[in-house]
Parts: structure tokens; sequence; C-alpha cells
């Protein structure tokens, strides 16, 4: 009951401090951390012959030492006092999910654009991967609810899923994987072969979490009946995971989502989820940010109820 009582308590713990402060500036953060250690990596052993066995390798140690060295932290820290213990993972909680931040990061955007197309561009590209210079203002708008859509599932979500399933260790080690592939998983001539197991195990990880996230938002927003246009647009996207959160939102918005985008110079053809060609508003975002918000406190609660059934 003990066990069950920190992990609970820091849980709430950390989920508040993430929807209150967000990401804090100018602290040391341990993504940054993952960033460098894999950019430390990737340097040395991403050159020469065996690459994709060279990646494979660095992702395994690199995710498997995130996990055995927070696991063992946790029973050293319960070990001295179970109040180190509460404050480790109240931490690794706050450090894990972005809530607030990827919230605030997508009204930004909103309100850069209604200043100017160009703020509009350079702000969105703080948040995604696509090149958006040559982007207007229909494209940044579904753009940056696209992105809402998907970090949801990989902010929020599935680090919540992972800590139900193996825990504060668990939930860290699914940030390794997530920042790994966010680094080397890309389809280009440096990372195709390299970072291909760390996009692999990505999918892997977000398979479930993925489609939790969709079911989630169709119920929160009290559409369940679209859940036949999710079933049916899910699978265009090229991620096996990501097309399941964006087709939900295209359904509650009735909009469009998709379709081709300039990825480092190269376009890259993707299919349209929806149908509904319709222009995007102010209104879309915050409607999409209140799903957000439900999906986050519906995912804590069901967090905290496995974390009661199975401790």
């Amino acid at each position: 009951m003990e066990t069950y009582i920190i992990a609970l308590t820091a849980l709430i713990t950390g989920f508040i401090l993430d929807t209150t402060v967000g990401d804090p500036h100018g602290l040391p953060h341990p993504i940054i951390g993952f960033g460098k250690t894999i950019a430390w990596f990737e340097k040395r052993l991403n050159k020469g012959s065996n690459r994709f066995t060279k990646g494979a390798c660095m992702t395994i140690l690199l995710v498997g030492a995130t996990f055995t060295i927070t696991h063992y932290s946790l029973v050293l820290s319960d070990s001295i006092h179970p109040v180190i213990s509460f404050i480790l993972i109240s931490l690794i909680v706050f450090f894990s999910l972005s809530a607030l931040t990827l919230r605030r990061e997508v009204k930004m955007v909103f309100e850069a654009l209604d200043q100017s197309l160009e703020k509009g561009q350079i702000q969105l590209a703080r948040i995604v991967g696509r090149d958006t210079k040559n982007l207007n203002a229909q494209q940044i708008r579904t753009a940056a609810l696209e992105t809402l859509a998907e970090n949801l599932s990989d902010g929020v979500i599935a680090p919540l899923c992972w800590f139900a399933l193996l825990g504060a260790p668990g939930m860290f080690a699914y940030k390794m994987i997530n920042t790994l592939d966010s680094m080397i998983g890309y389809k280009n001539d440096r990372y195709l072969h390299f970072g291909r197991f760390a996009a692999r195990l990505d999918d892997v990880a977000n398979f479930i979490p993925a489609r939790i996230t969709a079911l989630l938002m169709l119920l929160v927003s009290g559409n369940p009946a679209k859940t036949g246009f999710v079933l049916s647009n899910g699978n265009k996207h090229a991620s096996p995971n990501s097309g399941y959160p964006e087709s939900a939102l295209a359904g509650i918005l009735d909009c469009r989502f998709g379709g081709p985008n300039f990825y480092f110079g190269k376009i890259v053809e993707k299919p349209f989820i929806g149908i509904n060609n319709r222009e995007l508003t102010t209104n879309d975002m915050h409607k999409a940010l209140r799903i957000n918000q439900h999906c986050e406190i519906a995912t804590m609660i069901l967090t905290a109820l496995s974390i009661y059934l199975f401790c």
C-alpha cells in the first residue's frame, strides 16, 4: 500500500506541475541530456559499414541503461527515505510530460499567424519537422493541429501508459525511445540505416497508446460515432500510429488533414485524411485544446486506477 501511495501521489504531483508550470526554461532538463548522449554516440558510430547494427546496438544500450539506472536510483532513494523516492518519481513524471508546453506552443502558432504569415511560419517551425517558409495560413493551422493531435499521444498519453505498465523507469525509457526517433528516425541518407531500428522501436512503443489516444479523443468530445472514420483513415499516414489521433481530430472538427509537404527541401506525398477542406479557425484550435485537456485528465484517472489495481 505504501508503494501505491508513493507512486500515485508522485504521479499526481508531477502531472500538476506539468499542467501548471510546463517545461522549465533555464533549468537542466533530462531529455536534453538524452539528446546530447544520443548525439555523442551517433557522431562516433554513424559511419562506415554495418550502420543498422550499430544503430540498433546504440538504441538497445541507451534504452536499457535508462530503464536500469532509473530503476536502481528509485530503489536506492526508497531505501534512504520514501520522501526522496516520491520527489524523484514526481520529477520524472514532470520532465516526461509535455501537456502545457504543447498546448501553449500550438496556441502561439495561431496567435503569431494573426500578426503575420511570416511570424506564423517561424512559430510553427518550432514544433514541426516540415519546411514552413512556403506554407500559407491554412497549411500552418493544419500543421499545428496535426502536431497537437500527434503529440498528445507521444507527449502525454504514451508516457502515462508506460508509467501504468512499468512505472517511472518505463516512462523514462519510453522518453529515450521517443527522443531517439526524433533525432535519428529519419528516412534520409544520413539516418536511413542507422536510425531504422530506433524508428521501428518507437512505432512499437506507440502502437497501443496512439489508438487509446484516438479513442479517448472521440469519447471526451462526444463523438464515438466517428470511430469508423478513424479506422478507415488512421492507416493512411506514413506512420503506423500518428494517423489515428490525427484522424480522430479531423473527424471531430470535420476538416481535412494531410497532403503533400516539404521535408529537408524534398516533397513528401501524404494522403489526405478527411474530405472537407474548409478553412480552419481559432475556434477550432480552442476546441482541440479542450479535447487535449480532457484526454489528459481521463488518462491520469485510468493510470491511477491501474496503479491501485496492480501495485
